[in-house]
């Protein structure tokens, strides 16, 4: 089976309309604190994150992703630690195209650019611990389980807690030279 090639370009205002057809839904965002969005929501959220890309020291690198040219997801980089070298992943898909390893095509590329393009030494993420489809695909990335974090935020059924995973460089070398 090949894996699908999605591509990762910045972010821009005008991908809008694309993002709204997914954080609008609440399948989407059920086991997140923000949404389903409203459309202005959504034109808020781009807009901060579009911007991000123009900050300095900038830390955020939120990219659409792109399958045959269409904006079909998102994932981010976020630098956590200069001074520790600790990044974080985050990544979503319209749930069209759930199952499809989209997610792990997002993530694999956000683990390159943090290794890669920012030196770092450690990136992690964290997921709903009920969200067994996330937890899946961090696995697929080479992530380690690390542990439960308890009651990390308040979403609209109560407090989640989260799993947190993470790769080190060392084993990401190791996962991408077999």
């Amino acid at each position: 089976m090949t894996r699908p090639e999605a591509r990762l370009r910045q972010l821009q205002p005008t991908d809008v309309e694309a993002v709204h057809s997914w954080a609008s839904l609440p399948e989407v965002c059920r086991y997140q604190a923000w949404g389903p969005n409203s459309l202005a929501q959504t034109r808020a959220f781009v807009a901060e994150a579009a911007a991000a890309w123009h900050e300095e020291p900038q830390t955020r690198f939120p990219y659409a992703a792109l399958l045959d040219n269409e904006v079909i997801g998102m994932g981010e980089f976020h630098i956590r630690s200069l001074t520790h070298a600790q990044g974080e992943i985050q990544y979503v898909t319209h749930p069209r195209l759930w199952g499809h390893g989209l997610g792990t095509a997002i993530g694999r590329q956000l683990l390159h650019i943090g290794f890669h393009q920012h030196g770092m030494h450690r990136i992690y993420a964290t997921c709903d611990p009920r969200n067994a489809a996330s937890a899946a695909v961090l696995n697929k990335l080479g992530m380690t389980h690390e542990g439960h974090l308890r009651h990390t935020m308040e979403l609209r059924d109560g407090w989640r807690d989260s799993a947190i995973f993470s790769i080190l460089a060392t084993e990401w070398r190791t996962n991408t030279s077999n």
